[in-house]
């Protein structure tokens, strides 16, 4: 069994989250927003989950940093489907702060395995 951490779990409800945007979306006939946000979205805790088995240090920092750029690529069409009216203004506040809360831990997590990885030089 995985043990779960603070990222795994909130990585894993924020795509919880999103697919049910996704489906909502879907429903409106919305589909090239829903397609990307969904797989962004979701590729955070996958990636996040991928650090765990890493194939060394240097592999566990890029799995994280996808997870940060795809973080990043999810607040993008958070943004846009605001913006276009897909989505609410209370429901993209709520996706938009866990999506940004999630940056900010994996770009602590990537400073982190960096600076362990120079002092083992």
């Amino acid at each position: 069994m995985i043990k779960k951490d603070v990222l795994s779990e909130k990585s894993f409800d924020f795509a919880v989250k999103i697919l049910r945007l996704t489906e909502k979306l879907r429903a409106n006939k919305e589909y090239v927003v829903s397609s990307q946000l969904g797989k962004s979205g979701t590729s955070i805790g996958a990636n996040v989950r991928e650090a765990r088995f890493a194939q060394g240090k240097k592999d566990f920092v890029s799995k994280l940093e996808i997870a940060s750029k795809e973080a990043n690529e999810t607040c993008y069409w958070l943004e846009l489907a605001c913006e276009v009216g897909y989505i609410d203004k209370n429901e993209f506040d709520e996706l938009f702060t866990q999506c940004n809360e999630l940056l900010s831990i994996l770009s602590a997590s990537c400073c982190t395995a960096k600076s362990n990885l120079k002092n083992e030089k």
